[in-house]
């Protein structure tokens, strides 16, 4: 099944949207379903859905007798909901970012790994578990490059690389903060910082590494969409991209490529709500989502990583190859401190509306 990804990847921007617009159907939940037997799922709606439909909620269902709602809902829908002691939904299922401004309100219970029945815990990546959150699958920002510009492997081979313009010429694009956050971590590592002390973050450093690549990039994108438009356009010839969408160009024919060189490991994660009406159902549905032979199947379906390690033995090789988290990956690349954006993200927004304008 080929998916959209412009609906699996979460964006902070659309989560943090207000208004009537950023729900799917008004979010009231009522009678059958607060039922003892149900597990309501907030999640990234769409293609998204129908995958997990396909390969984790009616599985979970024939398995435990426990139906799952996916609904849609805003990060202010659910402040709201936490701050109003009427929590209507139990599971979060999203990007990391939000999980922890809610876990640091106090509004998740702790995930209770010791519960777990279908799953090791070991099994799934130390750095993909939390006191709070746990990872369900893995995407990465890597290097694009257009195999015609750049033909027979002469193509920029990580971050530093890129930065040479005068050695590999060529319209380029990188994120802008209105993704969630800028490339600030490609442009230390352009400027020499190793990729295990990138963080925290020396924004100042940052950007006056961005600001030597500048005058070559076509536009800061600010959607996933945008990025793949303009590779396939050929509006630029470089830049960085989510690896969702770089393969779903790529399997349209595109004359596109990767560089794994110093590729950004990201997650999707879950989160159970504190206060939620089926709680013990959403610790089910998590243990049962993280087993290896289940994420396997959403993965492989998804085009990203699994964050429990034994799944990749049961992916094929080719695709292992080219999924963020692999062992490829993890050698080459680094994980995103999300942490550290959620500490900063004003600061970081100040400074770059002032770079960004200067």
């Amino acid at each position: 099944m080929r998916t959209e990804h412009r609906l699996l990847l979460p964006s902070r921007r659309r989560f943090l949207r207000l208004g009537g617009a950023a729900l799917a159907a008004p979010f009231v939940i009522t009678g059958p379903a607060r039922a003892a037997g149900q597990v309501i799922v907030r999640t990234p709606g769409g293609a998204y859905d129908d995958i997990m439909r396909r390969h984790v909620y009616d599985p979970f269902t024939q398995e435990t007798g426990i139906t799952v709602m996916p609904v849609a809902a805003t990060v202010a829908k659910l402040l709201a909901m936490f701050k109003a002691n009427n929590v209507e939904l139990d599971l979060i299922d999203t990007g990391d970012g939000p999980l922890v401004t809610l876990g640091r309100m106090g509004a998740l219970d702790p995930v209770d790994y010791g519960s777990w029945k279908w799953t090791r815990p070991e099994d799934v990546g130390a750095e993909y578990r939390s006191e709070t959150r746990v990872a369900n699958f893995v995407y990465a920002t890597v290097l694009a490059y257009n195999k015609e510009s750049f033909p027979d492997g002469k193509h920029p081979k990580g971050w530093a690389e890129f930065w040479d313009a005068e050695k590999f010429p060529g319209p380029r694009m990188l994120a802008d903060m209105a993704t969630s956050a800028p490339d600030l971590e490609f442009a230390l590592i352009a400027d020499g910082v190793p990729r295990d002390q990138i963080y925290p973050l020396d924004v100042d450093r940052a950007l006056k590494s961005l600001s030597r690549i500048r005058p070559q990039i076509r536009k800061f994108w600010d959607t996933g969409a945008l990025s793949a438009q303009m590779l396939s356009d050929k509006e630029v010839v470089l830049g960085s991209i989510w690896n969702g969408r770089l393969q779903t160009l790529i399997d349209k024919g595109a004359p596109l490529g990767f560089d794994w060189t110093g590729n950004m490991i990201q997650v999707q994660a879950l989160g159970v709500f504190k206060g939620s009406p089926n709680k013990a159902n959403a610790q089910r549905l998590i243990d049962f989502m993280m087993q290896p032979a289940v994420q396997a199947k959403y993965s492989k379906d998804l085009q990203y990583g699994p964050t429990n390690q034994k799944a990749f033995d049961m992916l094929p090789a080719d695709q292992v190859e080219r999924m963020p988290g692999s062992p490829r990956s993890r050698e080459t690349g680094f994980m995103r401190n999300v942490e550290w954006w959620e500490s900063n993200r004003d600061k970081v927004n100040r400074a770059w509306s002032r770079w960004i304008l200067g």
